[in-house]
């Protein structure tokens, strides 16, 4: 079974390009998530007991700072495992995304991504009182849709005219 599973993950298709992107997508949350929560507990360790609580909740609502440059911090890092694990992993078409301008596109989709997070975060958690934690997954998910399609249609296509290995190295980033 994990055979067939690794076996669809790999097929150069659609649906396997997707997988991968959720996969890749789940493991650069998971380093947003942990430096989201490293960065709380070092602006408020009084919050938490200790440093497993918080990801289940601070004995009252975080300060907004803290929420706000934990998720800042988390999704830089984020933002390079997400960028390093796509270029290598993820799509099959790499159109123009080893180069600094893809890069740079990459980064520019990913802080409007960071900005839907930000605000979503203010409003949901800091306004309406969500848990900080169903908030990040739910706009995490808003997210992970965004990221897709903006960086298939303007990063990850595939090029009309082929680079010359020449011209490639001059702007390659990987």
């Amino acid at each position: 079974m994990f055979k067939k599973l690794l076996s669809f993950i790999n097929r150069p298709t659609k649906a396997g390009e997707i997988m991968r992107f959720v996969i890749v997508g789940a493991l650069a949350t998971m380093v947003d998530f942990l430096i989201m929560g490293v960065t709380m507990y070092i602006i408020e360790p009084s919050e938490y007991p200790d440093f497993f609580s918080v990801f289940f909740g601070a004995r009252s609502t975080p300060s907004l700072l803290a929420k706000l440059l934990g998720t800042g911090t988390g999704f830089l890092f984020g933002l390079v495992a997400n960028y390093l694990f796509s270029v290598l992993f993820v799509f099959n078409e790499k159109g123009r995304s080893k180069t600094v301008n893809g890069f740079l596109l990459f980064a520019v989709f990913s802080v409007i991504g960071l900005l839907i997070h930000e605000i979503g975060m203010y409003i949901f958690s800091d306004q309406l009182l969500i848990n900080e934690w169903i908030t990040k997954i739910i706009l995490t998910l808003v997210v992970l849709v965004y990221n897709y399609l903006s960086r298939k249609a303007f990063i990850f296509k595939s090029t009309k005219k082929e680079q010359t290995d020449e011209d490639q190295s001059d702007n390659s980033l990987l």
